[in-house]
């Protein structure tokens, strides 16, 4: 090659570079917006750390070629519909929800973003799909069974506690289980076992909750699937030890922390 040549492709290739390099600085990598129900990734530990194992298997690593933007409720669920917003606006390429809750406020966002649910308990009531067999919309996931299970929580509570006739449903009026209520004291009735609902809101509210189940001498407390009671099920079973009362829950976590059992699916 001639020396004029050889400067005239070192040029070139000298030129190019910085354009090459600008084109590698602009990449877009993909974003993932994840709404979380609990107050930070110490309470998210379990399922943040499946999500980005279940990722990392797929060769998608978080801070190399996708991005994790994590959004935390703290079980306030009213706060989804901002955290949506700052997702929205950030320009995330998909949406993880890790409630039902936070599916609908997605939704509601946006319809262009996809948006995966963890699990949810009704997409056609919820209005997050048409039907199953055509569900339409920006929105997919699983069902959990919950509802369908409703009657085998009590069928269990009845096996394992002699002459059992009075059972308090722990429920969350924050978040829409209302069909699960429904489920139970009809199984309840079924049953012949009464059935006392008893409303929290916050987890400040747990403790007096607990002391007007030990009153009404409720034999047993079934937990409805709902976030709040999953993060502070140390403290659930902690008053339920103190006050004698058998408690079962829907995931192995809430055994694991000291109620009495659990049953429902590995979520």
């Amino acid at each position: 090659m001639k020396r004029r040549e050889f400067i005239g492709l070192i040029g070139g290739i000298a030129a190019a570079w910085p354009l090459n390099a600008g084109a590698q600085q602009i990449a877009k990598v993909p974003r993932i917006g994840v709404l979380w129900h609990a107050g930070n990734e110490d309470e998210e530990a379990i399922y943040l750390g499946a999500l980005r194992k279940g990722l990392n298997d797929l060769g998608y690593v978080d801070g190399k070629n996708i991005e994790l933007m994590n959004r935390f409720a703290d079980e306030h669920y009213d706060r989804f519909e901002a955290l949506v917003v700052e997702l929205v606006e950030a320009k995330v390429d998909i949406i993880v929800a890790s409630l039902q809750i936070a599916a609908v406020s997605a939704k509601r966002a946006t319809t262009k973003i996809p948006v995966v649910l963890a699990y949810g308990s009704d997409f056609v009531a919820a209005g997050l799909a048409q039907s199953l067999a055509h569900p339409g919309g920006n929105v997919t996931g699983l069902s959990a069974i919950f509802i369908d299970l409703a009657a085998k929580y009590l069928e269990i509570l009845s096996d394992s506690i002699a002459n059992l006739s009075a059972v308090a449903l722990l429920f969350n009026t924050k978040n829409n289980w209302r069909a699960f209520v429904s489920e139970v004291q009809n199984a309840a009735d079924t049953l012949r076992i009464s059935l006392q609902v008893v409303e929290v809101g916050s987890p400040d509210q747990l403790r007096e909750a607990f002391s007007t189940i030990a009153n009404s001498h409720a034999q047993a407390v079934l937990l409805t699937p709902d976030g709040l009671f999953y993060q502070q099920r140390k403290l659930i079973a902690d008053l339920a030890i103190a006050n004698g009362v058998p408690t079962i829950g829907w995931t192995g976590q809430f055994a694991e922390a000291g109620a009495l059992m659990s049953y429902g699916a590995d979520t």
